[in-house]
């Protein structure tokens, strides 16, 4: 018997916000595109490049849920630029991690956060599988804080 290959479309990624309102307002600036679907409690963003489906569920909550940070890599250092400042020029507070150690890897990147807390990183790898150094204990690695950066930057 062969095995079929099954051609996945998208990753699909869905998340708890306070507000459906308010976190449309920060994912149409971060994904610049407009939700492709909006019902009371929810809204759906078809995010193109990446491939995301990527779905936003009012709920209630008291704190961060076990959700580290979500991110996107691309190509280079001047793709990460390119995104920091689309996003600066829509209003979005970025702090950038330049040639950081993080998860076994020298990275370039910046972040945004939307309004529950919740963090996201584009990033690119500059040089992968480095070697495992020692971290304080209640300091996940790669995660928004896990790594000191080699220099750190808020931009708007």
């Amino acid at each position: 018997m062969l095995a079929e290959t099954v051609v996945a479309l998208k990753a699909h990624l869905a998340i708890h916000v306070k507000s459906v309102t308010q976190s449309i307002q920060f994912y149409r600036k971060m994904f610049g595109i407009e939700p492709s679907k909006v019902r009371t409690g929810y809204a759906k963003f078809d995010v193109q490049n990446p491939p995301l489906n990527f779905t936003i569920n009012e709920a209630v909550f008291e704190d961060a849920g076990a959700l580290s940070h979500m991110g996107i890599q691309v190509a280079s250092t001047a793709d990460v630029l390119m995104i920091r400042q689309r996003w600066a020029d829509v209003g979005l507070v970025t702090r950038d991690e330049m040639q950081t150690d993080c998860c076994y890897a020298r990275q370039d990147k910046t972040w945004v956060h939307d309004p529950d807390g919740n963090e996201w990183e584009v990033f690119v790898v500059l040089e992968d599988n480095l070697p495992e150094k020692e971290t304080p204990k209640a300091t996940a690695c790669c995660g928004p804080d896990c790594c000191p950066p080699a220099v750190t930057a808020s931009h708007v």
